[in-house]
């Protein structure tokens, strides 16, 4: 089953491909490697989820934040390069939440994103490694920022 097709499957819609807040670009491919600069949780209209964990929001929040965020790479990578079915696998998860000195979930929070990711593309495919860490501040105020790099399929 093709990766749009599971979307389908699951409900789920990729929203806009979100346009970037500074000089750089979505995401660069070198070899069979796709490294994918941070994104933020951006909702369908533009908007983006803000706030700080332990803070304003709660880790259930932080979490669907986080799934929004793996909605958006997708959204990201397909502008990239052209199918999600080009990705043969997850190498490696870079998740930063936006929290309070106290707050210690980070990984339940990054888990929205990397449980998207394995729903899709299955444990194998969809699990990599990964780093869950706590900032003082993000983009914008952002609640969750993710960047990854990804193994590609030949084109």
């Amino acid at each position: 089953m093709s990766i749009e097709a599971r979307l389908k499957e699951l409900g789920l819609e990729l929203p806009p491909t979100p346009k970037p807040i500074g000089n750089y670009v979505a995401g660069v491919a070198v070899g069979n490697l796709l490294f994918m600069s941070g994104i933020g949780p951006r909702r369908p209209d533009g908007s983006a989820i803000t706030g700080k964990l332990g803070g304003d929001m709660v880790t259930g929040q932080g979490y669907e934040a986080a799934r929004l965020v793996g909605l958006n790479m997708l959204a990201n990578i397909r502008s990239v390069i052209g199918s999600l079915d080009r990705v043969e696998r997850v190498v490696k998860v870079l998740g930063m939440v936006n929290c309070t000195p106290d707050f210690n979930e980070h990984p339940k929070v990054i888990n929205g994103f990397s449980d998207l990711f394995v729903e899709l593309y299955g444990v194998e495919r969809g699990r990599g490694a990964r780093s869950a860490v706590g900032m003082g501040a993000l983009p914008n105020q952002i609640a969750v920022e993710v960047e990854m790099i990804l193994q590609l399929r030949d084109a």
